[in-house]
C-alpha cells in the first residue's frame, strides 16, 4: 500500500507547525526520566545560560541538549529538508545549526561540559542503555574536577 501525500493549506500548515513543542518533548522527557531514575537532579531550560539548555546538572557542570533531527538539521538518514518552501526552510535550519554551535561554544567557555543527544540515536537506546550512556557522560565530567 502506497503512502498518500496529503497537501496542507497554508493556514492548516501554520496551525500544525505552531502546535509543535520546543520544551518537554517526548525525547527530552525520556532523558529526564532516565536521569531521575539514576538519582541525578537537574534544572530545566535555565534562562541565565546561553541558549536556555534543555537539561542542566549544576553539581556536575554538565548540560544535555536533546536535539530533534529535523529542527537541528542532523545528517541522519531520517532527516530531510522540506521539498516545498526551501527559501524559508534552508536559512532557518542553517541558522539553527549556527546558533547551536555559538551557544555550545559560549557554554564551554563558561566551564560547562555539553553533550548533544540526537532524537534518532535516542530511539535506538533501551532504557538501560540510555541510563548507561548518561551515567558514563557524567562520570567522565567528574574526573575533570
Amino acid at each position: 500500500m502506497c503512502a498518500q501525500i496529503k497537501l496542507v493549506t497554508t493556514p492548516a500548515r501554520s496551525a500544525l507547525m505552531s502546535s509543535i513543542r520546543s520544551k518537554n518533548t517526548k525525547p527530552e522527557m525520556r532523558v529526564r526520566k532516565a536521569l531521575h531514575r539514576l538519582g541525578y537532579r537537574f534544572r530545566l531550560h535555565q534562562p541565565d545560560l546561553p541558549g536556555r539548555p534543555d537539561i542542566v546538572l549544576p553539581k556536575y557542570r554538565t548540560i544535555f541538549e536533546v536535539k530533534g533531527c529535523f529542527w537541528h538539521n542532523h545528517a541522519c538518514p531520517g532527516c530531510s529538508i522540506p521539498k516545498t518552501n526551501k527559501t524559508y526552510w534552508l536559512p532557518k535550519l542553517i541558522g539553527n545549526q549556527r546558533r547551536d554551535r555559538s551557544n555550545e561554544r559560549a557554554l564551554r567557555r563558561l566551564g560547562w561540559s555539553v553533550f548533544a543527544i540526537w532524537e534518532c540515536k535516542l530511539h535506538r537506546y533501551s532504557d538501560q542503555a540510555l541510563e548507561h550512556f548518561l551515567h558514563s557522560r557524567l562520570e567522565s565530567t567528574e574526573g575533570l574536577r
